[in-house]
């Protein structure tokens, strides 16, 4: 999830992407933000001295609801993609003009905020504006510090926005078509702005800018020009909508050759910036991002001493499987060679790259038929789930993902993007087929879907709190993701199969070697070689798997490290609450408490579950 979630931060421009991460009720109350209000209203800042309780939780949710107003104003790509669309027609221009006022907002917030006084707040108001702080500290953060915006071409890309308000029935064709068309304006802007913020790219991000655009070009292909000939449209409307998509694709083509124009030029020279951050950025994104109460450098140090524990694990797998599947043959001294063996063989078993999405898809209702046989989770049948092939505009990133809609529009699709391996040569579809095998396939689809990301962003999607739907933690939707594919597990799905485990296990040893992969390439300067012995001789990964894993590594910074983050976490709190509960605790009520707090770190939620144990 990956999210794009995401469901899922990396300039001021890019934020309204990675937060609508992987990309949150039918709530039965009201939200008590009322961010869709027509106009936000002036909040004079409250002082401590002059306010009672009651006047500064208004105060707090006036200031909230003010706050999340100004931000779909300033970040209306964002709110598309939260399924906010009354400012769909808006298209922010990324200029320093634009950042200017994103750091204003940012200042301005931060210092209304700072006049909270947080005693007076229940602890699901003080988690909310402990998630606000951090996110206006990131904000302003990313735009003085970080400044991806200056060496990262990939954030600037309209297509998607576009795509969700051409393809989601929010409204009439033709009211859709009119915003497409209002949008389509400001495109030649957008990406001359582009151009002009641009300094010296890192080179894996310009290739990533170059594939991403090419595909967004069919954004503003075919399908667009026969929903407008099909549409209720007069003759003038479509002219001029015509007139305006041939602009947005001149400009999108244009964008595309100053881009390989710049590669061509840097490719000779080899004057790239560096995509590695170095340790100091690092920690103070993993800090913004992560929230764990670590530092980056210690979850690396906790993960180094995961991977010896899972390699225990699974040598003693192997040896119990090594009789069946090499009954003539004595297995290997080195313990990776053999463990590696067994895995090869059963990676034998797999789709063909014709059949994968469906085998995808044919696995859905099996997952929720056991999730309700063994009564671990609350299932919402009526949201729709589809499961498609990536968009050309998303790929190049992942082999699976979830987009899921925001709480403005929670009965959207989800989608659920297979990337299109049909499409692959037979030597890279072969490999990609065995590491995602009948065993793995089944931990992907835990994963993506039932109960991972899917199911958790519905739940978050009934969250009272919108700022805990909107400015969700990565590490507690990827850990959830992870969390649940060993919960299935345990719960007896596959019957307990040595085979599964053996491979439930290095999908999780992949997820270890996630967060030393992504510190030891940023930190410690890994070159591709070393990555790649980490990720095949030492995580048993096949070959294609491990050489999308690097180019992933190389274009996002500490967002690797969230799955196994995230799932220590949860699994840490799930075994407190069993030690608090005692013969109380019920594993099904776990896990709807814990998704009922929306996309809050889960430090937070513990907070909030440890406070309402205090209260009964």
């Amino acid at each position: 999830m990956k999210i794009t979630l995401p469901t899922m931060a990396m300039s001021a421009l890019a934020l309204s992407l990675s937060l609508a991460g992987c990309d949150r009720t039918e709530n039965d109350g009201t939200r008590k933000d009322t961010a869709q209000a027509e106009s936000a209203t002036e909040v004079p800042a409250a002082t401590t001295g002059e306010a009672t309780n009651g006047s500064q939780q208004q105060s707090f949710d006036a200031q909230s609801a003010q706050m999340i107003e100004e931000l779909w104003q300033l970040f209306p790509s964002w709110a598309v993609r939260e399924g906010y669309y009354a400012v769909a027609d808006q298209l922010q221009i990324p200029n320093d003009a634009y950042r200017e006022q994103v750091l204003e907002f940012a200042r301005r917030h931060r210092e209304q905020f700072a006049n909270i006084d947080t005693e007076t707040l229940d602890a699901n108001d003080r988690s909310d504006l402990a998630l606000i702080q951090n996110f206006l500290n990131r904000l302003e953060w990313q735009l003085t510090e970080f400044q991806s915006h200056l060496w990262n071409p990939a954030e600037y890309n309209v297509s998607h926005p576009f795509a969700l308000i051409l393809n989601t029935e929010y409204a009439p064709l033709d009211e859709r078509l009119r915003t497409f068309s209002e949008r389509l304006q400001k495109v030649p802007a957008y990406y001359d702005a582009a151009e002009k913020t641009l300094q010296k790219p890192a080179s894996p991000q310009l290739i990533l800018a170059i594939q991403q655009n090419e595909g967004a070009l069919k954004v503003f292909g075919e399908e667009a020009e026969e929903k407008l000939a099909s549409s209720g449209l007069s003759e003038e409307e479509k002219q001029l909508f015509q007139e305006r998509l041939e602009n947005a694709r001149k400009a999108i083509q244009e964008y595309i050759t100053y881009l390989q124009t710049r590669h061509a030029e840097l490719e000779e020279s080899q004057d790239y910036k560096d995509f590695r951050i170095g340790e100091e950025l690092y920690e103070q994104k993993f800090e913004y991002e992560i929230q764990i109460g670590m530092t980056g450098k210690e979850l690396y140090e906790k993960a180094l001493a995961e991977k010896d524990k899972l390699h225990d694990k699974m040598e003693e797998l192997a040896g119990e499987l090594w009789p069946k599947y090499f009954p003539d043959q004595q297995p290997p001294e080195d313990r990776l060679e053999k463990i590696g063996q067994v895995l090869e063989k059963l990676s034998e078993h797999h789709a063909t790259k014709e059949t994968f999405k469906a085998e995808v898809e044919k696995q859905i209702p099996e997952l929720v038929a056991f999730v309700k046989e063994k009564d671990l989770l609350t299932l919402d049948e009526d949201k729709p789930l589809v499961v498609r092939t990536t968009p050309p505009y998303m790929r190049g990133f992942s082999v699976a993902s979830i987009n899921a809609p925001g709480p403005y529009d929670k009965g959207a699709n989800t989608y659920y993007n297979v990337m299109p391996i049909e499409e692959f040569s037979d030597d890279r579809a072969d490999s990609l087929l065995k590491e995602y095998n009948k065993y793995l396939m089944q931990i992907l689809n835990i994963h993506e879907a039932i109960p991972g990301h899917y199911t958790q962003l519905i739940y978050a999607n009934k969250s009272p709190s919108l700022i805990k739907s909107i400015l969700g933690n990565g590490a507690m939707v990827e850990g959830w993701a992870v969390y649940t594919e060993q919960m299935m597990l345990e719960a007896g799905y596959g019957d307990f199969s040595p085979e599964l485990w053996l491979m439930y296990y290095k999908w999780r040893l992949r997820v270890v070697i996630n967060t030393i992969l992504d510190y030891e390439i940023q930190v410690k300067g890994i070159d591709e070689q070393r990555a790649l012995d980490l990720m095949v001789r030492q995580g048993f990964q096949q070959k294609a798997e491990a050489m999308g894993k690097w180019r992933r590594a190389t274009l996002s910074q500490v967002q690797l490290t969230s799955y196994y983050a995230g799932y220590a976490d949860i699994l840490a709190l799930r075994e407190e609450m069993k030690e608090k509960l005692g013969d109380d605790f019920d594993l099904k009520a776990f896990h709807e408490k814990f998704l009922s707090y929306g996309n809050a770190p889960v430090p937070v939620i513990r907070e909030l579950m440890v406070a309402e144990l205090q209260e009964d």
